[in-house]
């Protein structure tokens, strides 16, 4: 740090500090008027991500100054003020060539943020370049600008030189800007400027995520055109079969635990699980046993039953380790038949459970909270088959106290309440129908351990040394792309 220092061994002083600026969380920046003491903001760390030096001095004058600049771009925006800047009115191609921002004046263009070696947007960015050459070929007034958020040049320049698209040349401050200006959020973010340099809309990744290479059908994405790409994709989902989401050219089987090939001819008319899960995932470590349980307890009274895990795995042992420990079957680690089945039912994070039917339909695209609120119980999975659980727990409700003590919550009485999905604070397990709550602390129990019903099993904590790749958060009982 390039600045001063209250000394360590002054811990009254930090103390104070903490204690005069009610400091409830790190980092914290508090900006004052060394002059007077004023306190500008205790937002500082806020102003200085956002606007950099730009905010200085950081009075709330000046922060609203920058708020109004903001607006006034946005009110009268153009391609040119959107991407250019005072010295910079070209963007370049990944053959190093300059390509004037006023090529791109009357044409809708997508800007494509961009992390080189980030899983997800790499994925993305693979079905957007199909998208953008078949909309090319059309004769559509389309382009794409890539916004990069790389901290370094040759990053950027491997994942650019596989863009067929344009970019703001990497390091340009304007990528910061930008990412302020569209209150980027998440990525993959692709931001659709229109014809006359207004934002048709701040991110349609979701859009192409969900309709994939198919989505070009309905380019510029409008209400009409968006009608009828979910037309299209629920006449699609009526005519899905097991073979349609499993079979893919040669590519007409899953695989035993020896590697033995079975046709997926075999499971067509089972209620069949697909299981994405990873090693490298604690959660996903956690619940495997739990589901290993309830698989063998369904498989004892139905044979028409069957689980297939598609493995997010990052190398062939971690995958054969894992596979190990499951009783069920598994498409191979290498198998181009996972990053469609990913995208055909959105899978954001893992463990997740999709069941599918006898005939070949989707019943559930969450059968993991069912089977961990109802256990085997739940079998098939369907609606019908939760409205009667529903019903057999009103049923049994009827004969349960109103209220109750419990020894892990003695401040208050819980009281019986019908309830949604929730955690219960003392097995840790999902929830539904019926709780034993405390409204005032948000504190739940299952009524099983409430009334003591049944005991605690045994819990993995799921904390094993593996870390998340790079794009995976890891948080409560599932890993997401962050």
């Amino acid at each position: 740090m390039p600045w001063l220092a209250v000394p360590f061994s002054d811990s009254e002083g930090r103390e104070g500090l903490d204690g005069r600026f009610k400091v409830s969380g790190i980092p914290h920046l508090v900006i004052l008027d060394a002059k007077t003491g004023e306190v500008y903001t205790e937002d500082g760390v806020e102003f200085v991500s956002e606007y950099g030096v730009e905010a200085y001095p950081f009075t709330p004058e000046r922060i609203n100054e920058l708020k109004e600049q903001e607006k006034a771009a946005k009110d009268n925006q153009t391609i040119q003020s959107v991407l250019g800047t005072s010295t910079r009115d070209y963007l370049i191609s990944n053959k190093g060539d300059k390509v004037p921002i006023s090529e791109l004046e009357g044409k809708y263009v997508g800007l494509c943020f961009v992390v080189g070696g980030y899983g997800p947007v790499d994925e993305f960015t693979a079905v957007l370049a199909k998208i953008y050459e078949k909309l090319k070929e059309v004769g559509e007034k389309f382009e794409v600008v890539a916004v990069s958020l790389d901290s370094d040049e040759s990053s950027f320049n491997e994942s650019f030189a596989k863009m067929p698209w344009l970019a703001i040349p990497q390091g340009d401050k304007i990528c910061e800007k930008l990412v302020r200006y569209f209150e980027l959020r998440s990525l993959p973010t692709l931001v659709l400027i229109g014809t006359d340099g207004k934002t048709l809309n701040t991110n349609v990744a979701d859009i192409i995520e969900e309709h994939g290479f198919e989505v070009w059908e309905g380019f510029p994405f409008s209400s009409e055109k968006l009608e009828i790409l979910a037309e299209k994709a629920k006449a699609k989902a009526a005519s899905q079969t097991l073979e349609s989401l499993l079979i893919s050219g040669d590519l007409d089987f899953v695989i035993g635990k020896d590697g033995t090939k079975v046709p997926v001819s075999k499971l067509v008319g089972k209620t069949v699980l697909l299981y994405f899960s990873a090693k490298w995932c604690g959660p996903c470590r956690a619940f495997l046993p739990t589901l290993v349980k309830e698989y063998n307890k369904i498989k004892e009274k139905h044979s028409d039953f069957e689980i297939v895990f598609i493995s997010s795995d990052r190398d062939q042992s971690s995958f054969d380790e894992f596979f190990s420990e499951m009783p069920w079957l598994a498409l191979p680690l290498e198998d181009d038949r996972k990053a469609f089945l990913k995208k055909t039912f959105r899978i954001r994070g893992i463990p997740s459970l999709v069941a599918i039917g006898p005939t070949g339909q989707t019943v559930s695209k969450d059968a993991k909270a069912q089977l961990m609120i109802h256990g085997a119980d739940a079998f098939p999975f369907t609606e019908v088959r939760l409205e009667e659980l529903q019903k057999e727990l009103d049923e049994m409700a009827k004969g349960w106290p109103e209220k109750l003590k419990h020894a892990l919550h003695e401040e208050h009485e819980l009281v019986l309440l019908r309830r949604g999905t929730y955690g219960c604070d003392e097995c840790e397990e999902m929830g539904s129908t019926w709780s034993y709550r405390c409204d005032e602390c948000d504190f739940d129990l299952h009524p099983k351990c409430a009334l003591a019903e049944e005991k605690k099993g045994e819990e993995e904590d799921g904390k094993a040394a593996e870390e998340a790749p790079a794009g995976y958060v890891c948080e409560g009982d599932v890993c997401r792309k962050a």
